[in-house]
């Protein structure tokens, strides 16, 4: 009897330490697995332009490099990043960008700038050459998003307001698991001033049933057939999801806009908790 509980405790002991040895394993295989991001929440990191690409006169798309082939940004869906520039005068700038890339572009991330005559961030861009280094910190941002949580987004976006529209819209439609419906209007003051058009265009042809832009121009060229003059309930009520607890509207663009498009969900019935803005 005594050799059986004898026998028993050290049953007992070993399968403890199988389990100890187990959790130890697991653990260090998911700290060495877990995927570090390339940016510091803290700390301005310095990256180098690799690449800059002139879209118009005043955009252009700046990609740089990561520490390593297979690093990644390290940026949630719909957050942003802050840089850091000197203007004109040489005084230190910070302004919030939101890149066009996510996490499964590794090696690199991108942005597209709109660059304005008297912008300060807009002089350091104008400036900033292939092998210079720009002082990045992040992720920065309250926007947090699951796969899934919502039914479909209308995303209401105005000139470079569309960067964290793009964003979200890419991380949704390229994930084959999220059935997230997702309706854009853009508005912008010309065609020229599209911004991503090719991008969203490519987006709208490879998910065709779960994608729509709606363009709308303030001054439109000669048979254009979108949305002219600004974005009217009218447009939100046609292009956008209906009030209801599973669907969500974002907006982002320039302050009166902004104010405006709060106004207009308002009065449609969209609640406090049915919109953000970015």
């Amino acid at each position: 009897m005594e050799f059986l509980e004898a026998k028993e405790i050290q049953v007992g002991i070993a399968v403890a330490i199988v389990a100890v040895v187990a959790t130890a394993a697991y653990l260090y295989t998911s700290k060495k697995n877990k995927v570090v991001g390339s940016i510091d929440p803290e700390n301005f990191k310095e990256f180098k332009l690799v690449k800059r690409t002139q879209l118009s006169h005043n955009v252009a798309k700046f990609r740089f490099e990561l520490p390593t082939p297979t690093s990644v940004l390290g940026l949630p869906i719909g957050q942003h990043i802050s840089c850091r520039g000197k203007d004109s005068q040489g005084e230190e700038v910070i302004k919030p960008y939101t890149p066009t890339t996510l996490d499964t572009d590794v090696g690199y991330f991108e942005l597209v700038i709109k660059m304005y005559p008297l912008g300060r961030m807009s002089h350091y861009f104008r400036e900033l050459r292939e092998g210079d280094y720009m002082s990045v910190r992040g992720p920065k941002g309250r926007f947090k998003y699951q796969p899934g949580e919502v039914r479909a987004f209308g995303m209401l976006a105005g000139g470079s307001g569309i960067t964290p529209m793009f964003q979200v819209a890419r991380a949704i439609l390229e994930n084959p698991k999220d059935n997230t419906q997702v309706h854009l209007i853009y508005a912008n003051v010309t065609y020229d001033d599209i911004l991503l058009k090719e991008e969203l265009e490519g987006l709208e042809a490879k998910y065709p049933g779960c994608f729509q832009v709606y363009y709308v121009l303030n001054q439109p060229p000669e048979e254009w057939t979108g949305g002219v003059g600004f974005v009217s309930k009218e447009m939100i009520q046609a292009h956008c999801p209906a009030p209801a607890p599973d669907i969500k509207i974002l907006r982002c663009g320039p302050p009166p806009m902004n104010k405006a498009m709060a106004a207009h969900l308002d009065a449609l019935g969209y609640s406090a908790e049915m919109q953000f803005q970015f």
